[in-house]
Formats: structure tokens, C-alpha cells, sequence
């Protein structure tokens, strides 16, 4: 028996902690065990075995219990777990025990196995019989009137049933237990012929099944990438292999889902934060068992253990909110790249809008390239996009006449808009007329929003909230005026003007409430007339046929950001949400409000298209030395004092290992340098070589430990950011 056991531990040390073996029992590498920390007890995972220590014997503390019958983390993804959280610089413990779902995190044991299934009880039927319940209830209590039904079954005619579920359940009138899950499930779709640019797809990925090869599926919106990804897992699933579905955002999730079950003969498996615990964990352990063929989840779920590993996807890999920006700040995308590696399978990253990393990496013949050039299911073409001069014009609610004059055309023909504002709330100031005064966050020196419905003030940096006043705070004048337009306001003068249509607003105040996203959504699935109003939310991977009308009502932010990934970002939202117009057989619009109409990027964008405008931006970064052709990591750092942030900069800047390999524009403040009341701070460096830059950081992480001045503040250092805010 060895006589060290090593633990990582939840803690944000980088480190693992030396323990004696627990008394009578065996504690392999990647089970869970209770531990003595300081005054408590931590649940942390076993590691390794080593035959001695550094510390005394006589300091060494017991393993008090072993948790697991058998290893949760273990082969391949303990060891990139461990190598994920030295890339990343971050902790071992939390690496490991962030890879576990929340139930699992705890010293209790393991839950069983199986799926949700719901049944009506004696009250129940009562209240069905007596007709006492209306709308999502009364249609999922008739649904089970037949007897139970498991989730999976539910979902496909029911997708909004769960919030009734919950009703019901807490009323006593539906119960929910844990049954067996069924070998195979329900198809209700077949499969469509694939077209000739498909078919290249799912053969050349099928060439490399049981073998790792990263592929770019770079298929314009609407062109069927989701289909490559039904006849791949179909594939993986014939060889008895198990498949992960990476999708950036939960509101993507439920319309993935149900086009998954429809399609395959299994259950399908999902993992993300809006699951009960309880229902989370179980789909993990599943998929760690075998059981689950079939897994669909967000940033999270690339910790899920595959046994029987045979295909990753990772759906629009572009998106940053695969990049976790607190904590262990891994990235997910990157992360399904290196362990497809390990588990010698392909890895697919689709997206219609490509990082310019991924594209850097095709043109390096790193990573295969496959292209879906048409739109699947009609001879419509994409829409093409129109710039809106909006200078010298008189603007309605934020809204040009032009934007306008297409709205009344759209509604007169009885379709479906989308008006696009990234900003929610009313207003973004609320401004006195008579001496300029403005609210603005005390904690952040930031404008305070204007949120009109909820009758608050609030900060979309600190969330801190206050009434709105009912006077001028420094003149007492009457008469605060809204500055700017927000989602709120928008829909308020869309119901005013457009009185007889739906006007949805979908933004993070709407969606708050579990279900919300997916049950505004449904609510334009029978095509009548309406007007969607929304934020990032709306831009990417939702399907509405008759939507044939979309206007970005302000794109300047996006061009003059200090970000040099800006314009990225900008090209891949216009992209992103032009490409919900025109998906069926009506062709599309895509309006863009601009002061800028000869920006360059705009007019490169709309002549030449995304490619030729990543190639430029391309040729920018490599003269620039930026990424992807350097390599960077940002050290942050915030205090209550600017003093205590200024300190510790220059002495992290004095700390760094002298090397030509590095470059560094010295300490500077953070582009919002008060947030929530704590001064932040930054220092950038750069490399060009990644295998000298990681030693390095490595080496100064451990030197920036030891500082005094490393007390005084909080400080992470983010290996290759996603944004430099």
C-alpha cells in the first residue's frame, strides 16, 4: 500500500496536498474522499500515490473516508484535467472538482441511475376530471393520463411542459420518480438526403472515425450544418460509440435537443447549469458508465467522461462563452481539441462565422477545412446586407425612417422581424435636462440604466440598484430625462406603432425564469405576424421560417473598441444575425444603422464577405504580432485601494524572468479600472514562442505568490484572454 496519498483540493493553491491513506481502505486516483482541512473537512479528489513526502510524517493528516465505490474521474480525463489546469495556470483541486457536477461535489453518495419519470397522481386525475386546470398544465396532465412518461418522451410534444411540471408537482398533482433508462428511443424523423457539399462533410469525417483529425465545418447560416451533425452521431452510434454535442449558450440547448431525439434511436443525455442537480448529476454518471450515447451540453460538459468515446462536435466554436472568465478560466473549445487527441477521435468545430484562430489553423494544415456554401431546403440565397446612413436623420425611438418603412412592409405581408439592440434596459442614462447631472454608479463610475418596467436604476457591471428619483439629485429640477435606447425602449414604441402584432422582447430581464427563452420562442412557431426585439441572445442558431425581416439598429460601438478583436466580433455578429433572415422559402432583409457607412470593415464585409474579411484581419495580426500568431496572458488584479493595485503591478513587474522571449507594455489600468467598488489593474504579456512563454509563466505565478504586496490585492493571471476588460 503506498504511503502518500495526493489530493487536489477545491482550494485556489497550485498544489496538491499530501494526506496518510485512509485506515482499511484503498483510495484509487480519481475517486472522491473526505479529508481534515484546517478546521473542517473538504471533499477532494485522489490524484496520485507517492511513496513519501516532503512534510514530516509527523504533520500528515489521514484521509478520514473514501466516498466512490470506483474512480468518477479516471485514464483520460484525469490526466487532462491536470494538464488543463497547469495550461491555464490554475488549480489542480479546482480543476478536478469543477470537472464534477454540483451534486457530486459533496460527501454524499452517489445518486442512481436513470431517467425522470412523471405520472399523474389520485389528485390528479381529480382535478383532470373536474377540469380545474388550464393551458401547459391541463395538456401535461393529459399526457400522462395514459399512464408514465419519461422525460425524453415528453419532450418532443410537450417542449414546454416542465414549467407545468414543476406547478403540478408542487401541488401534489403529478409525481416524479427515477426509472430504468430504455435501451433505445422513440425516431420520429427521418433523416433528409443529404446534398453533395454534406455528403463530402460526413464522409470525410467518417474517413477519421476511430482516429484524431480537427475539422472547420464553415457552413453559412442555414446551410445544414446541424444535419452533417445528426449523420455523424448516427455513425458514431452504429459502432457502438459515444458522442458529445457542445453548444455555447443554454437558450441553444432545447431546439438541439428535440432535433436529436426526433432523429436517433437513443435517449439523449444533457448536461448544463438550468438542470436540477440531481438530473445533472445522473446524466454524468451515465455518460461515465457507457450508458449515455448521446451527450448535448454547454462549456461544462466538456468535462464529461467518455468511456466509449467516438465523436466531439463543437457547435458555433467561435463563440467567447466557451471561455470560462472566472475561477479556472479553461477554454472549452480548446479543451475538446485536446482531449479528442488523447481519446484518438475527430473533433468537428462548425461554425458559419470562424475565430480567426481556427482559421489560422486551416491555413496551417492543422485542421481540415469543409465548406457548405448553400442553404439547405429552398433556392432562396442569403440575404445580403444594406447599410442605413442614419446622419443628418431624424430617428424614431432610435429607429430611421427606412427601418421603419421596412417594419410596416414586413407586417403588411404577414411576416416575422427581428430588431437587433445589444444593450438592454430603457435607456442606458437617465440625464437632467436643466444642469446636465446623470445617475451614475457609485461603485463603478458608470452610467446607471434605466430599467422603465421595473422602476429601478441599475448598473449592468455591479448589479447594484436604486429607485429612480423623482427630481434632480443636484438641481431638484423635475424632468430626468432617458438618454439612448435600450431593448426596453424599443419594445415600447414597436407595441405603439405596431399595436395588432406580438412585440417580444428577449433579453436577460424577460429569460430570467427557467423555460422563459425557449417558451418566447414557441410563441412565433405557427408563423403569424410578430416583431422580435433583443440582445446577443437572438444571434445565432434559432430557426424561425417566416422571419424574413432583421435590422442591427447601431453597429458604430463595435468599430471604435479599443479590443483588437473588435472587429472580429463585430463581422461574425453581423453574420451571425443577418442569417436568421430568409431561412425557408422567403427571401430575407438585413438592415445596418450606421454613422459609418465607408467604415472599411463594413464595406469589406459587405462586398467581399467573411472569408476574404478574415484574411485581411489575418495579414493585420500577423504584422501586428498579435494572436493568433503570438500568444498572450493577462495578469488581473483588483483592490479596495489604487495604491494597493498600483504596488503590486510594479512589483509583478519587477518580478518578471528576464527573457527576450517576452514582450510587455509595462502595468496599466484595467479599461474599466472601478468595478464594484474595487480598483482593477493589468499587466499584458506576449510571446511568440509558445513553448518558452509557459515556463516563464509558470515561474513568475510562483515568484508573484511570494510578494507582500500579493496579500493586499486579488490577482489571476488568464492565459490567452478572449478580451483584455
Amino acid at each position: 500500500m503506498p504511503a502518500i496519498v495526493r489530493i487536489a483540493l477545491p482550494v485556489p493553491l497550485p498544489r496538491l496536498f499530501d494526506y496518510l491513506p485512509p485506515e482499511g481502505a484503498v483510495a484509487e486516483a480519481g475517486a472522491r474522499v473526505l479529508v481534515p482541512f484546517g478546521r473542517g473537512k473538504r471533499v477532494g479528489i485522489v490524484v496520485a500515490h507517492a511513496a513519501s513526502s516532503s512534510l514530516p510524517a509527523a504533520q500528515l493528516k489521514r484521509v478520514l473516508r473514501v466516498l466512490d465505490p470506483f474512480p468518477l474521474l479516471h485514464g483520460e480525463l484525469l490526466e487532462n484535467l491536470l494538464w488543463a489546469a497547469d495550461y491555464w495556470l490554475g488549480a489542480p483541486g479546482d480543476a478536478c472538482v469543477n470537472a464534477l457536477p454540483t451534486a457530486l461535489r459533496q460527501a454524499s453518495p452517489l445518486p442512481e441511475l436513470g431517467m425522470e419519470a412523471w405520472s399523474l397522481t389520485d389528485p390528479g386525475r381529480v382535478a383532470l376530471e373536474d377540469g380545474s386546470r388550464r393551458g401547459g398544465s391541463l395538456a401535461l396532465m393529459q399526457a400522462l393520463s395514459d399512464g408514465q412518461r419519461t422525460a425524453d418522451e415528453l419532450d418532443p410534444y410537450l417542449p414546454r411542459w416542465r414549467e407545468a411540471g414543476r406547478r403540478l408537482l408542487k401541488a401534489g398533482l403529478v409525481s416524479r420518480e427515477q426509472v430504468p433508462a430504455p435501451a433505445s428511443a422513440t425516431s420520429t424523423e427521418s433523416a433528409p438526403t443529404l446534398h453533395p457539399e454534406q455528403r463530402q462533410a460526413v464522409d470525410a469525417v467518417a474517413g477519421h472515425m476511430g482516429s484524431f483529425q480537427p475539422f472547420l465545418l464553415h457552413g453559412i447560416t442555414g446551410s445544414g450544418k446541424t444535419e452533417v451533425y445528426l449523420a455523424l452521431i448516427e455513425k458514431a452510434l452504429a459502432a457502438g460509440r459515444q458522442s458529445l454535442l457542445l453548444v455555447p449558450e443554454i437558450g441553444l440547448a432545447p431546439q438541439a435537443v428535440s432535433r436529436l431525439r426526433a432523429r436517433l434511436g437513443v435517449a439523449v443525455d444533457v448536461l448544463h447549469s438550468n438542470l436540477a442537480e440531481g438530473a445533472r448529476a445522473r446524466a454524468w454518471l451515465r455518460a461515465r458508465s457507457g450508458e449515455a450515447m448521446v451527450i448535448l451540453g454547454t462549456r461544462s460538459a466538456v468535462f464529461t467522461p467518455l468511456p466509449k468515446a467516438g465523436l466531439i462536435v463543437v457547435d458555433e466554436e467561435h463563440d467567447s462563452a466557451y471561455k470560462q472568465q472566472d475561477g479556472f478560466r479553461y477554454n472549452a473549445r480548446d479543451l475538446a481539441i485536446k482531449r479528442a487527441r488523447s481519446l484518438g477521435v475527430p473533433v468537428v468545430l462548425g461554425s458559419a462565422t470562424p475565430s480567426l484562430e481556427t482559421l489560422a489553423n486551416v491555413e496551417a494544415g492543422r485542421y481540415l477545412r469543409m465548406s457548405l456554401r448553400e442553404r439547405t431546403g429552398t433556392h432562396v440565397k442569403p440575404p445580403k446586407a444594406e447599410l442605413v446612413d442614419v446622419r443628418g436623420q431624424r430617428l424614431e425611438q432610435g429607429l430611421s425612417n427606412p427601418l421603419l418603412h421596412a417594419l410596416d412592409a414586413c407586417m403588411a405581408r404577414g411576416e416575422q422581424a427581428l430588431i437587433f439592440r445589444n444593450r438592454r434596459g430603457y435607456s442606458p442614462v437617465l440625464m437632467c435636462h436643466a444642469c446636465g447631472w446623470h445617475a451614475e454608479c457609485p461603485r463603478c463610475e458608470k452610467p446607471l440604466a434605466l430599467h422603465r418596467g421595473r422602476g429601478r436604476l441599475l448598473c449592468h457591471h455591479c448589479g447594484l440598484e436604486q429607485r429612480v428619483p423623482s427630481a434632480c439629485p443636484a438641481c431638484d429640477a423635475d424632468g430626468l430625462k432617458p438618454q439612448g435606447y435600450g431593448t426596453e425602449r424599443l419594445e415600447e414604441a414597436l407595441k405603439a406603432r405596431y399595436a395588432p402584432f406580438p412585440v417580444l422582447r428577449i433579453d436577460r430581464e424577460t429569460t430570467r425564469r427557467r423555460d422563459a427563452f425557449e417558451n418566447l420562442l414557441a410563441e412565433l412557431e405557427d408563423g403569424r405576424p410578430a416583431i422580435l426585439v433583443g440582445t446577443q441572445m437572438l444571434a445565432k442558431g434559432h430557426d424561425l421560417p417566416n422571419l424574413t425581416l432583421v435590422a442591427i439598429t447601431s453597429i458604430d460601438e463595435g468599430l471604435h473598441s479599443l479590443d483588437f478583436r473588435a472587429g472580429e466580433r463585430l463581422a461574425q455578429l453581423i453574420v451571425q444575425v443577418a442569417g436568421r433572415a430568409g431561412r425557408a422559402a422567403r427571401p430575407g432583409r438585413v438592415l445596418l444603422q450606421t454613422h459609418q457607412p465607408e467604415h472599411p470593415l463594413l464595406q469589406g464585409l459587405l462586398h467581399r464577405g467573411y472569408a476574404a474579411t478574415c484574411a485581411l484581419m489575418l495579414d493585420e495580426r500577423r504584422a501586428l504580432q498579435l494572436p493568433p500568431y503570438a500568444y498572450q496572458a493577462l495578469l488581473r488584479t483588483d483592490a479596495r485601494k489604487r495604491e494597493s493595485v498600483d504596488g503590486f503591478l510594479s512589483d509583478a513587474f519587477r518580478a518578471l524572468p528576464m527573457d527576450d522571449a517576452l514582450r510587455t507594455p509595462g502595468p496599466m489600468p484595467a479599461p474599466m479600472p472601478l468595478r464594484a467598488g474595487r480598483h482593477r489593474g493589468q499587466l499584458l504579456l506576449e510571446s511568440d514562442s509558445r513553448a518558452r512563454f509557459h515556463p516563464v509563466l509558470r515561474a513568475w505565478r510562483e515568484a508573484l505568490a511570494a510578494l507582500p504586496s500579493a496579500r493586499r490585492v486579488r490577482w489571476s493571471i488568464d492565459v490567452d484572454p478572449v478580451d483584455l476588460y
